[in-house]
């Protein structure tokens, strides 16, 4: 159906595109059956995970896979938790790991491993000079938050609920897709942000950032896995190497 210059799926489109992505899956599935008949020798591994995890938990990991099968093609693609999550469950992806809440029923959902969350703001920030804040600071700041969707942002919106806040208190000076985006919009000077320590550290050593005493509960990393699809002795291999 065409809407103005937009072209939009009707009802039977919607419904054809479902059943093509489940029949796409089936082929997918069955690839990776006949792969596994030559064991890991080699393969394809289709991988979606979200930001923080692809650009610095994975790369050691698929590096040490790489070395071990080097016959199996590995495809990476990068999203937010519900980006993932969505394409675990429509069959795109064998692996998803994400940061944030899923509740999917046709999805098991495992802790793969957890990092620290770092409360971060420019060094001539007020909050700077003390490197601590109070609860009630948290409300006299702007913030600097990643998208809906954002396993960091969910993580943030649970500890600002514990503290009985939500993110109407808050001055949200701007929302950004993305680590490194809100890292420099951080150092920039545009407020505080909640990020992995792992991003943080990078401005930190610079001392482009200036890490803030926070209690902040680590944030674990979850393996989404659809509960009925094959799963390849390739994923299987991969997730026995992640093992922290």
């Amino acid at each position: 159906t065409e809407v103005g210059r937009s072209i939009v799926l009707n009802r039977a489109g919607e419904v054809f595109l479902a059943e093509a992505r489940k029949v796409l899956a089936q082929a997918q599935a069955a690839e990776a059956a006949l792969a596994d008949l030559s064991g890991l020798e080699r393969g394809r591994l289709s991988i979606h995970a979200s930001q923080t995890i692809a650009s610095y938990w994975l790369p050691p990991r698929l590096t040490l896979f790489h070395a071990a099968h080097p016959g199996i093609e590995i495809d990476v693609a990068i999203g937010n938790t519900a980006q993932v999550a969505r394409a675990v469950a429509e069959g795109d992806a064998e692996i998803g790991l994400v940061e944030g809440e899923v509740d999917d029923p046709v999805l098991s959902r495992s802790v793969i491993d957890e990092e620290q969350l770092s409360l971060v703001v420019a060094p001539l920030h007020p909050w700077a000079s003390a490197h601590t804040s109070a609860d009630h600071d948290l409300t006299k700041t702007a913030w600097v938050l990643r998208e809906p969707g954002s396993g960091t942002r969910a993580a943030f919106e649970h500890m600002l609920a514990a503290r009985h806040l939500s993110l109407s208190d808050l001055k949200i000076a701007m929302v950004l897709p993305g680590n490194e985006a809100v890292r420099s919009a951080v150092e920039a000077g545009a407020g505080a942000g909640v990020m992995s320590q792992t991003v943080a550290r990078l401005g930190v050593a610079r001392k482009a950032l200036v890490e803030i005493a926070f209690d902040l509960p680590p944030r674990q990393f979850y393996l989404l896995r659809h509960k009925q699809r094959y799963r390849s002795r390739a994923g299987d291999a991969f997730l026995e190497m992640a093992k922290p």
